[in-house]
């Protein structure tokens, strides 16, 4: 079985790669960022996760819309523009000489701080900019065989303790959620609302199918995710019936598949969750054609259908 959805393996390729920081290409060995950066020191940032596939980032908009929309809420004023940051992107993976099997983490913080202290007001420079893209492809395994999930005592919070529709480098609820999924012999861990109901992973978002219908959270309590929100468009234009709605465990042990979505491996099946057996216990049909629905799309994104 996978080590959760970014089980991935070892490519030597990655050990030379160059890194973005703030506009400058450093060797892995050599880029660093200050001990007094915003996001050291408090995890004060925001973040996406994107890929690059056949020489295009995929969803491209979306991720910078996303990013954006999170820097406002959270009052940092971004010295980049979401299209000198795209740029920023493929300059890195072309000096990288990378085509497709990327996978990109791109990180931005308040910036450096005079002292050590969360005030804001504390930070003296522009926001840091990091990017990191590597050559990583999801484990075979994991979209083939699937995973397993175990439902975890740490809840998506109400938003105005800390909005879960911000994708922060603040993670730690979902850093303990991935510690009780792994202590309990899991990959990933099934977060519940502050209702008890079924919310999300702590880094992939859940669906279940239910008589040919595909369910996924009312989204409240989650990240706006990118996946996710493909995955139900492609099941809306292809007339697979699905719904964002609350629903219990007692809904999911029940149900003939389950699956989770992510920008790293896409769509891969859950088989188990809390060692009850979903479905056969194997990828089904659903997921199967959800997982080739979503290549299609790939490919029209890309402009190779």
């Amino acid at each position: 079985m996978a080590q959760g959805t970014h089980d991935h393996q070892v490519d030597p390729r990655n050990e030379d790669i160059q890194i973005n920081i703030n506009g400058q290409l450093f060797r892995r060995a050599e880029a660093k960022i200050s001990v007094f950066d915003s996001g050291f020191i408090l995890g004060d940032g925001v973040w996406e996760g994107l890929r690059l596939h056949r020489g295009k980032i995929l969803f491209a908009a979306e991720h910078m819309k996303r990013l954006y929309e999170g820097a406002k809420a959270l009052d940092m004023a971004m010295d980049v523009e979401p299209q000198q940051m795209l740029e920023r992107i493929y300059q890195t993976c072309e000096a990288n000489g990378m085509e497709s099997g990327v996978h990109i983490r791109l990180m931005v913080t308040r910036g450096v701080k005079s002292t050590p202290y969360q005030d804001p007001r504390m930070t003296i420079t522009p926001p840091t900019v990091v990017i990191i893209a590597e050559y990583k492809a999801p484990m075979p395994e994991t979209v083939e065989q699937g995973i397993r999930l175990f439902t975890v005592h740490v809840r998506r919070g109400y938003p105005d303790v800390q909005d879960p529709k911000l994708n922060t480098h603040s993670k730690l609820n979902c850093i303990t959620a991935c510690i009780q999924a792994a202590k309990a012999g899991a990959d990933e861990a099934l977060m519940l609302d502050p209702h008890g109901f079924v919310a999300t992973c702590n880094s992939t978002h859940f669906f279940i199918v239910r008589s040919g219908e595909v369910w996924t959270s009312s989204g409240d309590y989650c990240l706006d995710g990118i996946t996710r929100r493909n995955i139900i468009n492609v099941c809306k234009d292809n007339g697979i019936p699905v719904f964002e709605r609350n629903f219990s465990l007692t809904d999911v042990y029940g149900a003939d598949e389950a699956f989770v979505t992510g920008t790293f491996a896409g769509v891969a099946p859950a088989v188990e969750i809390d060692g009850r057996q979903i479905g056969t216990g194997r990828s089904g049909a659903m997921v199967a054609h959800l997982q080739q629905l979503y290549l299609e799309r790939i490919g029209r994104e890309t402009g190779q259908l």
